[in-house]
């Protein structure tokens, strides 16, 4: 007998169903928990992330603690079991997302940190500073993989702490994990294969704060300062065997067991992220 779900009561549609209530200062950022558990982590100006399980009617079940300033953006990796915190004072920290602790602190920029996002099968960070540039790491030995600037030149790292007109305000992964799109303040996105150091392509924005891919990958949206929401298709470009052999088996395993298979090391070579 087929099953039909529940009638929704029109009186129920936007009706607030929980008021988390504990940070001392201003949100900057929200990030469920891909698992499908409704853990929620939210990132504050305190100096703090919370722990928040809406299963629980929304209980707080931990703070994280480890930030110096301000903390502007979270994620999760896909697995959930780690979540990257970004923040001022070139914070970048990793957690335990099982015992709640501190991995690692990830040493490389030049001032605030101000996004990071997970690549879809966890193997690899991205992160945006102010210091002009993005960064791809491997989360699982801190290791800077690629370095994407937005200023030619680089700056050195006594003037990328400083106020300039390139600082990158946000970077977000592709759901094909080749691609990621940068926004900053030079009035341009960027979008950027992980695998070149230079840009596939580029658009015009002003304002640009915020952006995101579309689940297939096809399109991009970014949010502006003055109200505005701007899309662009995307560039469609054919993935490496390579790639798609990397992203394959973290499906299954994550990034520690596929250095410990037992295969060749050229093999092991043609499977990591050695960029």
């Amino acid at each position: 007998m087929a099953s039909f779900p529940p009638r929704v009561n029109e009186k129920e549609i936007g009706k607030l169903l929980l008021n988390l209530v504990d940070h001392t200062e201003v949100v900057r950022d929200l990030t469920f928990a891909p698992d499908g558990s409704l853990i929620l982590v939210s990132a504050s100006r305190d100096k703090t992330l919370r722990v928040w399980d809406l299963k629980d009617d929304g209980n707080m079940m931990k703070v994280l603690r480890g930030h110096q300033n301000w903390v502007y953006s979270c994620a999760f990796s896909p697995d959930s079991s780690m979540l990257c915190s970004v923040g001022a004072s070139k914070a970048v920290f990793l957690w335990n997302m099982d015992k709640y602790t501190m991995i690692r602190k990830l040493e490389g920029h030049h001032h605030d940190v101000v996004a990071c996002d997970f690549s879809p099968d966890g193997a690899l960070l991205a992160t945006a500073s102010y210091d002009t540039r993005v960064y791809i790491w491997d989360p699982h030995d801190g290791d800077i993989l690629m370095e994407f600037g937005h200023l030619f030149p680089p700056p050195t790292p006594i003037f990328a702490g400083g106020a300039n007109d390139r600082w990158v305000r946000s970077v977000s992964f592709s759901h094909d994990g080749l691609h990621i799109a940068s926004l900053a303040d030079d009035k341009m996105v960027r979008f950027w294969r992980i695998d070149e150091d230079y840009p596939v392509q580029v658009a015009p924005l002003s304002n640009g704060l915020c952006c995101a891919f579309s689940t297939d990958g096809s399109v991009l949206a970014a949010g502006t300062h003055d109200g505005s929401v701007y899309f662009w298709a995307t560039p469609r470009q054919v993935p490496s065997l390579q790639h798609l052999c990397r992203m394959s088996i973290r499906r299954v395993m994550p990034t520690q067991e596929v250095r410990e298979l037992p295969v060749p090391s050229k093999l092991l070579e043609f499977l990591s992220y050695r960029i």
